[in-house]
């Protein structure tokens, strides 16, 4: 396996750590950097707004037997709409109520306290967002990533020297979202047809990692973007809205739509990865971050991927004559660098991997 020190080399970057002392400042009105026209989003009272589809955990699995109904029922929200909730999935609110204490906490730190954690030049990890050219525009939110998967890739001037009560949470919320993340993989692989040691050949101590996301009130909402959109990157995200004030928006048939969250649910969307897997019969769609005029909005969003030395592309046992591969194939290490070495900006990554008329004629 490749040394930590293979991935962290993006090219020339710097970062800055976020916005969140700008709401105490209204004098300074919204930095140029942070503005940019958007699409609009369809709210309730202009229409009936379409809800995601709810995957309920628990009644899928009877006696460890899959009950056919309830993957169909995965399987069409996977390809109709790429999103979907989990409802009872297991972890506990007790674990859930803690992560958020722990999460605003570790936010609310000074300034100071938070630098520890900066991203550093030429990497992609650690507090804060990568500037990589003089005119970039910023989103109006503070992250945190980091890959926590496998342990030995772990950064250690992260999550091991964060304030022990979260990291102490935040490795029993891993725990929890790791059982779920792999048997939700189980079940997806599953409801194509893929073989279950296609599955875990793939994934088994697969790359994880984990955003937390601070979006900051804005005095004009409209006028930024808390999460720029894109399709993720990875096979399968699990989104936890921490503090319960809603952001998340959708694009379903070129429109955005707004998510509303069911009580202690998780939204799962299917990655790029999932799609190149699957050789499109699920499909990643673009979503973005909206923020709020007067509330705080927390999140944390844990991505499940291939390990590292895995190659992505079209599960080998689904092409033939008739299902020819629609995408490229490379190595896991060489997507991640790929993918990190760029801006968020729509499906762009994945249409990359597409394979083009070009690219037949030169085989």
């Amino acid at each position: 396996m490749a040394s930590s020190q293979q991935v962290s080399v993006f090219g020339s970057s710097r970062s800055v750590l976020g916005v969140m002392d700008m709401p105490k400042k209204p004098e300074m009105g919204i930095p140029e950097m942070y503005i940019r026209p958007q699409e609009p989003t369809i709210r309730s009272n202009e229409t009936t707004l379409p809800t995601i589809p709810v995957f309920d955990f628990k009644a899928s699995l009877h006696e460890n037997a899959i009950d056919d109904a309830e993957l169909d029922k995965l399987f069409t929200a996977c390809k109709d709409w790429g999103f979907f909730q989990v409802v009872n999935h297991g972890v506990s609110s007790q674990l859930l109520e803690k992560l958020k204490l722990e999460i605003e906490k570790f936010f609310k730190l000074p300034i100071e306290e938070k630098k520890k954690y900066q991203i550093r030049p030429g990497d992609v990890q650690g507090y804060g967002t990568v500037i990589r050219c003089k005119d970039q525009k910023l989103d109006w939110g503070d992250r945190f990533y980091m890959v926590i998967n496998p342990l030995e890739r772990r950064k250690p001037h992260l999550l091991p020297e964060l304030p022990a009560s979260l990291r102490d949470t935040l490795e029993s919320y891993f725990r929890e979202l790791r059982k779920l993340g792999m048997e939700l993989l189980g079940l997806l692989g599953r409801a194509i047809s893929m073989e279950i040691k296609e599955v875990m050949e793939i994934s088994d101590d697969g790359m994880q990692s984990v955003r937390l996301t601070y979006y900051p009130p804005c005095p004009k909402p409209e006028r930024v973007v808390g999460l720029s959109p894109h399709s993720d990157a990875s096979g399968i995200p699990i989104l936890h809205q921490v503090n319960g004030v809603e952001g998340l928006e959708i694009k379903k048939g070129g429109v955005w739509i707004p998510v509303t969250f069911l009580p202690d649910a998780f939204v799962v969307n299917v990655g790029d990865i999932m799609e190149i897997l699957s050789n499109g019969a699920y499909t990643s769609i673009e979503h973005r971050a909206a923020v709020n005029k007067e509330k705080e909005r927390i999140s944390i969003a844990m991505f499940f991927n291939p390990k590292f030395e895995a190659e992505i592309g079209p599960v080998k046992s689904f092409i033939n004559s008739e299902n020819p591969p629609l995408f490229k194939s490379m190595l896991m290490e060489d997507y991640f660098k790929d993918f990190f070495s760029r801006n968020l900006n729509g499906k762009s990554h994945l249409e990359k991997m597409r394979v083009t008329s070009f690219d037949l004629i030169k085989d």
